[in-house]
């Protein structure tokens, strides 16, 4: 079973919203073992809309429409299956009646323009709504002889998940017959570009060609590191996840220290528990980043026990007069080390790590834009790096947050060793 996903909306394509529910819809299927191998958006227009459903059909088992249900002119969703059916739109009483109760029930007045929801294309079912107005629907189409089906669904996503898995998905297990399940392993890495992460992959990825079950794909995602997924498709989620594991296993034997979590890992949430592991909490003094290494660690439940502070010291005299940085310059391993002793002193932690660097052209001139020096200071000894990092001033940032991370977890690796 094949489902493709067509989410409409004009909004969509100018950026004004951003289309998670085709992510959404694509994990949940691929959780259900229904493979799903096309997304498109698409605007408010009748004729691109009906061009696009009909490409899709062409190859796919099933379409899920999310968007463009709604009572105003611009919502043509249904104008649109109904011509890739062949049939009319007709008035249905049932779902009028259950829109005007939903206003009468909530003391607002009803448009008329909001019958435009109780259109429904000869021949479609009604998923009833729990939550707003527009219904959606379950609509069968005959493609070159062959059955296939479009479901409907609003695109307000609390509506969209509620009849997804109320309505839409029972009716795709129904049809797939044989039910599978996809899982996936994502092995988070950093410290490799994606093409050298290919290279040194090769032979596994060779291998994988050939048994073709499991999968495997890259998925270069910024300061959240590079991702390595494993996907497998079988009977049940164990039996899956008994074809994952080996090629995990060969894949680790090869990549080694750079896989430093899996799945929902992050690099803050594994150096978090490490440093938890040992006993230990964390002050920063932050100059290049601005406070980005303790957003993200404070964005995780708990860091508390482990952070103590930050001191953003992005001033070249804060460096000095509150963390005792001596005068010179203020990008280097030297001054680093500096900021991060202070901090470790003026917040009363363990270890102290600092950042300093350069992020954009009008910054410390005598240094390349994307120097970054990261020092730590802890009771076993001091680390200093000096790093060269891509990209412009933010992803610069970004990249100093993820690589200063990783640096306190070799230190704190090595520790652990010892």
């Amino acid at each position: 079973m094949r489902c493709d996903v067509i989410a409409v909306g004009t909004e969509l394509l100018l950026g004004q919203i951003v289309d998670t529910n085709s992510a959404w819809l694509g994990e949940q299927l691929a959780a259900s073992g229904i493979d799903s191998l096309i997304q498109i958006k698409v605007g408010d227009n009748v004729g691109r809309i009906v061009t696009q459903l009909r490409s899709v059909l062409a190859s796919a088992d099933a379409v899920i429409m999310c968007g463009g249900l709604g009572p105003t002119h611009d919502d043509l969703t249904r104008d649109a299956i109904a011509e890739v059916m062949g049939v009319e739109l007709v008035h249905d009483e049932s779902v009028a009646e259950t829109i005007a109760a939903m206003f009468a029930a909530r003391g607002r007045q009803m448009s008329a323009n909001n019958l435009r929801q109780a259109q429904v294309p000869v021949g479609a079912s009604i998923i009833a709504q729990t939550r707003g107005t527009a219904p959606g629907l379950i609509c069968p189409v005959q493609i070159d002889g062959v059955d296939k089906v479009i479901f409907a669904v609003p695109g307000v996503p609390h509506e969209l998940y509620d009849m997804f898995h109320r309505a839409v998905l029972p009716e795709l297990l129904r049809r797939n017959g044989d039910p599978s399940v996809i899982a996936s392993r994502l092995l988070r890495t950093w410290g490799e570009s994606e093409s050298g992460l290919n290279e040194r992959l090769d032979a596994i990825i060779e291998e994988l060609d050939a048994v073709g079950n499991p999968t495997l794909a890259f998925l270069a995602s910024g300061w959240e590191g590079i991702k390595v997924r494993l996907t497998a498709k079988a009977a049940t989620r164990e039996a899956a996840e008994q074809l994952v594991a080996p090629w995990e296993e060969k894949i680790r034997a090869i990549l080694g220290e750079q896989v430093f979590g899996t799945d929902t890992d992050t690099m803050e949430s594994v150096v978090l528990e490490m440093m938890r592991a040992q006993g230990l909490c964390l002050g920063l003094a932050e100059s290049v980043t601005g406070g980005l290494v303790a957003a993200r660690l404070t964005a995780i439940p708990g860091a508390s026990d482990v952070l103590r502070g930050s001191i953003v010291s992005y001033a070249s005299e804060v460096k000095c007069d509150l963390l005792g940085v001596a005068p010179g310059p203020v990008v280097s391993e030297k001054a680093a080390l500096e900021m991060a002793e202070g901090a470790r002193m003026r917040l009363g932690a363990d270890i102290g790590m600092a950042l300093t660097g350069v992020a954009g052209p009008t910054e410390q001139d005598q240094m390349p834009v994307g120097t970054l020096c990261v020092a730590i200071s802890g009771p076993d000894g001091s680390l200093t790096r000096t790093l060269r990092l891509p990209g412009q001033r933010e992803q610069m940032r970004q990249f100093s947050v993820i690589s200063s991370l990783d640096l306190l977890r070799g230190y704190l690796r090595d520790r652990s060793v010892e």
